[in-house]
């Protein structure tokens, strides 16, 4: 593995420098278009505005992208107290792939299945998931989906989505600049001194030249950006039959996340590419190359095709026979153990939606800061925190609870829990 996150590195920093080219060459043309008297300085000029949008850019990404990302996403950060399953599963995840700290994990309230990962490095990663993906999901099908997100972490997806993404943002900008000034400057007739001094015609060409320059870039680091998004979702795929010996978890969870998206699920087309799967893919029709995932379908044939083994061999066998190309080059694959395939978790067959809902709305619930009150009947009273009254009816059994007194108790239970063990 350590030499396919080595060449994925290589192929980043490449990937993101040709993105950056394409970024310099864009300010380039820009600023010999608002120059033309002076080509060298508005060449420079062009040259180093455009690095300092990427440069701001990538200083907040470096500073807080995460967060920024996260609250995006309307993600809330839970403990091992909250959502004892979930973290022990992220606990498993983690030991399995080697990383060197606990992700933080984050929880979105929406009944879309869904997840994605953030971070610079596994010091600073975190992983998201939806209220829906943690009702919906068994366990072994909730452990596929955070393998993937953790092997995106371990195989430093992360970071280049990061660096890919803030470049991309910058092209777009730029770009957006120049065809708002360009329409400023035809309005108050900036450009009318050009051609009064017989440059007229090669005002045009580089007028011309500039209008195509600026449509085609922000196009050509979309490409190369989604392109790199695509292969490193079939990695993340090979990570995670990988860490959990399971191929069938991550293929049955593609299926249920890819049956369950909806329109509603509004979150921005910056994190659209970081989802495990693209939540605007099936409403849009996106695909080829302006596509940010691979075809679900073929992502599960391939895991189901890895037939005895979870190794990355097995995986690419798979591919090949599905995409009749390489995903992994053997020198990737030198020294790859062989592994087999584990059986299915006991806990699979006790999976139950409807209260795995209700446990995950409960941690949301506290979150925000409202008290959950446990009546006899077995009813959970929520009581938000600006109530006044001092007692509560059950809606069930009609029974009275004091609140402030019945509030502490649970406080003082939970505080003194011992944590699960893993």
């Amino acid at each position: 593995m350590w030499e396919i996150i080595a060449a994925n590195r290589r192929k980043s920093m490449g990937l993101v420098f040709v993105m950056g080219s394409v970024l310099a060459a864009l300010g380039a043309v820009v600023g010999y278009f608002f120059f033309p008297h002076d080509p060298s300085q508005g060449i420079f000029w062009g040259i180093l505005i455009a690095m300092v949008i990427w440069i701001v850019m990538l200083l907040i990404s470096f500073s807080s992208g995460e967060k920024i990302l996260l609250a995006t996403a309307g993600a809330r950060e839970v403990q091992r107290d909250d959502a004892p399953q979930l973290y022990n599963i992220v606990e498993e995840m983690k030991i399995a792939s080697g990383l060197p700290a606990m992700p933080r994990i984050y929880i979105i309230d929406s009944h879309v299945p869904n997840a994605f990962a953030v971070g610079l490095n596994p010091e600073r990663a975190a992983i998201a998931v939806t209220t829906g993906l943690v009702s919906k999901l068994n366990r072994d099908e909730l452990q596929g989906v955070v393998a993937h997100e953790l092997g995106h972490i371990y195989n430093r997806d992360t970071l280049f989505m990061t660096l890919a993404g803030v470049t991309l943002g910058a092209v777009v900008i730029l770009a957006d600049l120049f065809v708002r000034g360009l329409w400023f400057s035809s309005i108050s007739g900036g450009r009318r001194r050009s051609s009064s001094q017989g440059g007229g015609q090669l005002a045009i060409i580089v007028l011309i030249i500039s209008i195509v320059l600026a449509i085609l870039a922000p196009l050509l680091a979309q490409i190369l950006y989604f392109a790199a998004s695509r292969k490193r979702e079939y990695l993340a795929d090979a990570s995670s039959a990988q860490f959990t010996r399971y191929p069938e978890g991550l293929a049955s969870a593609l299926e249920k996340i890819s049956d369950n998206q909806s329109k509603n699920f509004s979150k921005s087309r910056t994190l659209a590419p970081m989802f495990i799967v693209n939540p605007m893919a099936s409403w849009e029709g996106t695909s080829g190359l302006f596509s940010t995932h691979p075809p679900t379908a073929e992502r599960i044939r391939i895991l189901r095709g890895m037939a005895k083994s979870s190794s990355l061999v097995a995986y690419e066998n798979a591919f090949k026979k599905v995409n009749n190309s390489v995903l992994l080059t053997p020198g990737m694959l030198q020294g790859v153990k062989e592994q087999g395939v584990r059986s299915a978790a006991a806990e699979t067959a006790k999976h139950d939606p409807q209260k795995n809902l209700r446990d995950i709305k409960d941690i949301l619930h506290k979150n925000n800061g409202y008290g959950i009150l446990t009546c006899a009947c077995g009813v959970k009273l929520k009581v938000p925190p600006q109530f006044i009254k001092e007692k509560v009816r059950c809606p069930h059994c009609g029974r009275e609870h004091n609140v402030s007194a019945e509030l502490l108790v649970a406080a003082a239970a939970l505080s003194t829990q011992t944590p699960p063990k893993t």
